[in-house]
């Protein structure tokens, strides 16, 4: 019997093996930090609700981000157009109210990622550099516009509704990115525009000859991931009520590793926003574990480099 009919006889489950490793990591991860940290309050819930609502806007910018890379590129500036938003929201809110608030920081995001999207596709910068270039922008024209002061948030409904409230026991946080995830799994697995997605970035050649508009295509994912960090930064804000440039910062590399871990490929054309959740409550597990276990932060942050490591090894894995 040849490898093709034995390959083809393997159980489903069994030949797709590797979709399932993110999921069976996080098990891993945290079956070993629930055995470690047991006498430290690990599975206490009022510490897995925090691990939630620490998660839950780099799990929001993930399914852009999932979005992004499955079409071939990347968006390095997602970290720091969520701080700008949340100053964006914070000052318009003051002069104008919360409903403009929302509006000024939902059409600010927007046009970050527009500017990104016409100046990877039409001019032809690769995204790598477009976005790490916005990346300096957002935090420049975040800086000053306020003079690096933050801005306080005194309008109790905004806070309540992103990020400072709860439904019953359940954070508000938690709400929003299961609406979020919910809807970005549908689009992208269940839609015509999520299959030309993952169509444009598994070759973009062959889609564009097959009809599909592939800077149209790389063009509304860039302008997704910025509204996805527009709603990020609007959450941080809420939570934290009031709106500071430092929000964000450094998140570019938790939403990308989440992404990765969860399955979505670096090279594009394979994407899944359940796995990118996922991911994305991996770090957390992982961070609030080596918090409790008395890691300082410069330790944390060679542990999510080498989650970063990991990630694209996984990546290149499933090639």
């Amino acid at each position: 019997m040849s490898d093709a009919v034995i390959k083809s006889s393997a159980p489903p489950i069994i030949a797709n093996w590797r979709q399932y490793i993110p999921y069976l990591g996080f098990v891993l991860i945290f079956a070993f930090f629930s055995a470690t940290l047991y006498n430290q309050g690990f599975l206490e819930p009022n510490n897995l609700l925090n691990i939630l609502r620490q998660t839950a806007m780099i799990s929001i910018m993930a399914v852009g981000m999932t979005y992004v890379l499955s079409a071939g590129e990347i968006d390095l500036s997602i970290g720091m157009v969520a701080g700008l938003i949340s100053l964006v929201a914070a000052v318009a809110m003051d002069h104008f109210g919360a409903t403009a608030g929302v509006v000024a920081g939902l059409l600010a995001g927007g046009l970050v990622g527009l500017v990104n999207a016409l100046l990877t596709t039409r001019i032809g910068i690769p995204s790598f550099l477009t976005t790490l270039a916005m990346m300096g922008i957002a935090r420049g024209t975040a800086m000053w516009m306020t003079d690096t002061k933050s801005v306080p948030i005194l309008d109790d409904n905004f806070n309540w509704l992103f990020g400072g409230g709860n439904l019953g026991p359940i954070p508000v946080l938690v709400i929003w990115t299961l609406v979020i995830a919910v809807i970005g799994h549908i689009v992208l697995r269940r839609t015509t525009f999520g299959r030309r997605v993952l169509a444009t970035g598994g070759s973009e050649a062959a889609a564009r000859y097959s009809g599909i508009d592939t800077r149209g295509i790389k063009m509304r994912v860039l302008i997704i991931s910025s509204l996805g960090a527009a709603i990020a930064g609007m959450l941080y804000a809420g939570r934290l009520h009031s709106g500071r440039f430092q929000l964000g910062e450094g998140d570019e590399l938790s939403v990308i590793a989440a992404a990765v871990l969860g399955g979505t490929s670096l090279f594009g054309g394979a994407g899944s926003v359940v796995g990118s959740i996922v991911g994305s409550l991996m770090i957390g597990v992982i961070n609030n574990g080596l918090l409790l276990m008395g890691l300082e932060y410069s330790q944390q942050l060679i542990a999510r480099g080498v989650i970063i490591i990991v990630a694209v090894a996984i990546s290149q894995s499933r090639k």
